[in-house]
């Protein structure tokens, strides 16, 4: 069951299972984990809660862009570890 929040007013059952097909519709490759509704009259706001996409985090190691480097051979990973290291820090002048 989808937990389903309604502050400014109340909703019947059939409303907020609406709601929540409507979420399903709406996003078929994400997965409903709650749904805020904020009820202002004849009009709705409606806040979806989804369980978070996995990511796979990309760099650019020397010209290429890379999520790991344990598919490189010992020449690429030589030449990552050669390369020059920048700081990113920033200097403030006083």
């Amino acid at each position: 069951m989808i937990p389903v929040q309604v502050r400014g007013g109340e909703l019947s059952a059939k409303e907020k299972e609406a709601y929540i097909c409507r979420a399903k519709e709406k996003y078929p490759d994400r997965t409903l984990c709650g749904l805020d509704i904020a009820v202002d009259g004849d009009f709705v706001d409606l806040h979806y809660h989804f369980e978070p996409l996995p990511f796979e985090r990309i760099r650019r190691i020397t010209g290429y862009l890379v999520g790991t480097m344990d598919r490189w051979n010992n020449a690429k990973k030589s030449e990552e570890a050669d390369r020059v290291k920048h700081d990113m820090a920033c200097s403030v002048e006083q």
